[in-house]
C-alpha cells in the first residue's frame, strides 16, 4: 500500500486532518470511505496507520492505530546531478531516481543542454519536479521525500560536494573506470554523488573541471545508453552494491 506524505502539524495526539490536494486524491481519485484504513508519513519519518472515521468535502478525519518510526539507515546517501533533458525526459528521471532511493537530485546547466531553463520558470518548474519526486516516493512506499533543486550550473556542482563524498561522473564507454568496480563508503555516514551528462555528453573542458574536483570518470559497459537511461542504470548499480536492491 502507498505511503502518503503529510507534515507532522496534521497529527493531534491521536487523530488526523487531512485537507487539500491529498484528501481529494483520497476521496475522488481512490475513492476511499470511512472505516478503511491508509498509512501516512511526515517529515519527522514517522508512519502511521489511520482509520478513516469521516471523509467529506472539505477534510478528512482519522484515528491512528499504529505508529512506527524509520529504522537507522544503514547505507551512504545518494546524490545525482542530472544534467537537464529535454521534453519529458528530465520527468521520467526524477520519478525513477525517487523510486529507486535516490537522497536528491540537482538538475545541472551544461554546455551541451538542449533544454535550457528560463528564468521566469525555475520556481513552477521545480514545485513540478517535487511533486513527481513525492508521488514516486509514496508509491515505492519510501520513509522520506527525495529532494529536488532548482538548477545550477555543472561546475558549481563539481566544486559543491562535501569532503569525504564519493564523487563519480558518468563518461563514454572505455573512458573510465566500471561502475561496478569502482570502490564505494558504508555505512549510513558515506555519501555518493553522480553527474549524469545531457543527451550531447560532457565537454572536454568539463571533464577536466569535474576530474579537477575530485570527481572520478565511470562507465555502464560498452553500450550506447540514452541519457535518461544511464541515469537509471547507474543508481540501480549502486543501490545493488550497497545492499538497497536484489
Amino acid at each position: 500500500m502507498p505511503v502518503f506524505f503529510i507534515t507532522a502539524d496534521h497529527v493531534q495526539d491521536d487523530t488526523v486532518r487531512i485537507e487539500g490536494p491529498l484528501l481529494h486524491h483520497l476521496r475522488s481519485s481512490l475513492r476511499c470511505q470511512v472505516g478503511e484504513e491508509v498509512w501516512l508519513g511526515d517529515e519527522a519519518k514517522q508512519r502511521y496507520r489511520v482509520q478513516i472515521v469521516d471523509i467529506n468535502r472539505r477534510v478528512l478525519s482519522g484515528r491512528i492505530l499504529q505508529r512506527q518510526r524509520m529504522p537507522s539507515p544503514t547505507s551512504p546517501t545518494l546524490t545525482i546531478g542530472q544534467a537537464l533533458l529535454k521534453g519529458e525526459r528530465m520527468d521520467w528521471v526524477i520519478q525513477k531516481a525517487s523510486e529507486l532511493g535516490a537522497a536528491s537530485l540537482i538538475p545541472l546547466v551544461s554546455r551541451q543542454v538542449i533544454a535550457r531553463p528560463r528564468a521566469d520558470r525555475l520556481v513552477p518548474q521545480q514545485q513540478r519536479w517535487q511533486r513527481i519526486a513525492l508521488e514516486a516516493a509514496q508509491q515505492a512506499e519510501r520513509w522520506e521525500v527525495p529532494v529536488v533543486h532548482t538548477p545550477c550550473e555543472a561546475t558549481e556542482f563539481f566544486a559543491g560536494q562535501p569532503v569525504h563524498t564519493v564523487s563519480l561522473i558518468l563518461t563514454e564507454r572505455g573512458d573510465g573506470r566500471s561502475l561496478a568496480s569502482v570502490a564505494l563508503p558504508s555505512g549510513p555516514e558515506g555519501r555518493v554523488a553522480i553527474a549524469v551528462g545531457p543527451e550531447g555528453g560532457w565537454t572536454k573542458e568539463e571533464r577536466g573541471n569535474a576530474l579537477h574536483c575530485g570527481f572520478t570518470p565511470v562507465t555502464l559497459g560498452t553500450r550506447i545508453l540514452r541519457a535518461e537511461t544511464a541515469t537509471v542504470v547507474a543508481l540501480a548499480i549502486l543501490q545493488s552494491r550497497l545492499g538497497e536492491l536484489g
